[in-house]
Formats: C-alpha cells, sequence, structure tokens
C-alpha cells in the first residue's frame, strides 16, 4: 500500500544502537526512509549503521552520537539533519535508561524504592522523559512551521500497569534486599503517554501527529526463570520476538495512521488486560 512508503522521508530515532531502535530503524528503512540513528555509545552505533547499510544501499543511513539530555547537542543534530537532508519528518524518541535486574549486588540494593539516590532519579529521567522532551521542542517545533510531521514516543506496558516485583525475586534474598524495578521506569514511562497527549492536542492545528507505543517484554536471551515468570503473566505465552513491533511501528509514523493522534498502542501479547 502507498500509504505505508516512507520514500523521501527523513526520520530521527534515538536509541538507534539499542535492541528496539535498531528494529525501528530497519522497518523504517525497508519502506524507503533515511535515518538517522542516535546514541552515545559509539562503536555499537557504527556497528548498526553498518548492518542496515548493507541490507539497504539505497538509503542513506547515518549514526551520529549525541546525549540527548543536552540541548546545544540536540540542536546540532537537527541543524545537521537539516543540513543533510533539508528537513525531519519522522521523530521516534526510543532512549531509556533500563538497568538489567540481574547485574551486581549495589543495583539490587539501591534499586529499592528506600534507598533510590535521587542522582539516579534525575540521570534516568534525564534520558528518558527530559530527553523526549527536548527532542520534541527541537524537532516537532520545526515540524510545526514546516505544517507536517510525525513523533512516536515508545512507552511499555509499564505505562499503564505496575512492575511486578515477584519477577525480579532472588531466593536467598531478605525481603529488604530483593532488586525490583526501579520507580524511574514507570515514571518516565506513564511520562511519556502524557507528552504525547499534550503535543497531540497543541500541535493538532499544525499537521503534527504524535502517538505512543506500549510494547510488552521482548526476548533477548534473559535467564530462563524470568522468562518464565513473565510469559505466565501474558496471555498469548510468550515474549514478543525483536522483530515484532517493525509493522506496528511502520504504520505509527506512515500516512497508514493519518487519522490518528493523541493515541496509545497497546502491543504486548494481552497481558495489559488480563
Amino acid at each position: 500500500m502507498k500509504k505505508f512508503n516512507l520514500s523521501g522521508k527523513t526520520a530521527v530515532i534515538t536509541g538507534g544502537a539499542g535492541l528496539l531502535g535498531r528494529q525501528h530503524a530497519e522497518a523504517l528503512a525497508g519502506a524507503g526512509a533515511n535515518c538517522i540513528l542516535v546514541d552515545v555509545d559509539n562503536d555499537l552505533l557504527d556497528k548498526t549503521v553498518q548492518t542496515l547499510q548493507l541490507a539497504y544501499p539505497s538509503k542513506i543511513i547515518i549514526g551520529k552520537k549525541t546525549d540527548i539530555t543536552s540541548l546545544d547537542e540536540i540542536q546540532a543534530l537537527y541543524d545537521y539533519a537539516i543540513n543533510k537532508f533539508g528537513k525531519v519528518d519522522i521523530l521516534i524518541n526510543n532512549a531509556a535508561v533500563n538497568p538489567k535486574m540481574s547485574s551486581a549486588d549495589d543495583l539490587k540494593e539501591s534499586s529499592r524504592f528506600e534507598n533510590f539516590m535521587l542522582k539516579q532519579w534525575e540521570i534516568e529521567l534525564a534520558v528518558g522523559l527530559t530527553g523526549a522532551f527536548l527532542c520534541c521542542q527541537v524537532f516537532g517545533s520545526q515540524m510545526a512551521l514546516n505544517g507536517s510531521g510525525v513523533i512516536l514516543n515508545i512507552a511499555s506496558d509499564l505505562a499503564l500497569i505496575a512492575p511486578d516485583q515477584r519477577l525480579y525475586r532472588q531466593e536467598g534474598r531478605a525481603d529488604d534486599q530483593q532488586p525490583v524495578k526501579p520507580v524511574t521506569y514507570s515514571v518516565i514511562k506513564h511520562g511519556l503517554l502524557g507528552l504525547t497527549k499534550y503535543l497531540a492536542t497543541y500541535w493538532a492545528d499544525k499537521n503534527v501527529r504524535i502517538n505512543s507505543l506500549c510494547p510488552g517484554g521482548v526476548y533477548n536471551n534473559q535467564p530462563e526463570t524470568f522468562v518464565q515468570k513473565l510469559t505466565s503473566l501474558i496471555p498469548m505465552g510468550r515474549m514478543a520476538d525483536q522483530d515484532e513491533y517493525q509493522a506496528t511501528v511502520l504504520f505509527l509514523v506512515s500516512d497508514a495512521s493519518s487519522y490518528m493522534t493523541g493515541a496509545n498502542l497497546v502491543v504486548d501479547g494481552g497481558r495489559t488486560c488480563w
């Protein structure tokens, strides 16, 4: 269908070298878009760009190391994109800080709300929420001036439900030393839904559409015990494959969803309806 075609479009994807960021870029490049992948991990960014460029040689795929907590760096990214492509049509706010709950003991203890450090709160909100705000401010404002554009905020099923902390429990640890999903993750993902609705109405008359996606857990070789616990909470009985959000993302950033704004699409195997 022509409405899914992104030929001539330019997309900026934050967290572009991450697990889902790579998938988003593949979906958009496959539909004809040129892509600028944004990340702080320069080595992983280079590898991701090389892989995608080989797969889609007719498209321009660029990696730009950028700290999205810095307004100056985002403005420099915008200036680069405009000089290179003339415009930015699509922004995907995908960047996040998501610590692995199976890591060191200090993380297990510091993840608990009672011990959660203000500095860590500020670091994680700066990336996941403030970074999205700044990218919307810089790129979205110009989209509004141009009279067209699409912004997609990547949230989570945990933007709709609280994390089930039983998933992270470890045998032999006292209750007050059990690892938990940090408070910041829920706050950030809930906040992205609010940002989506606010901007969808704010720029509705400027033909800038803003939607959000709440994906469920993605399988990435997590410990078997964790996978078993999580899949028992999902009606479909499994986690998502890494490429299972590609078509959804393409729908949300293309003209296939041209009458959709301020909406949140939930793709979680049914977890949030159980």
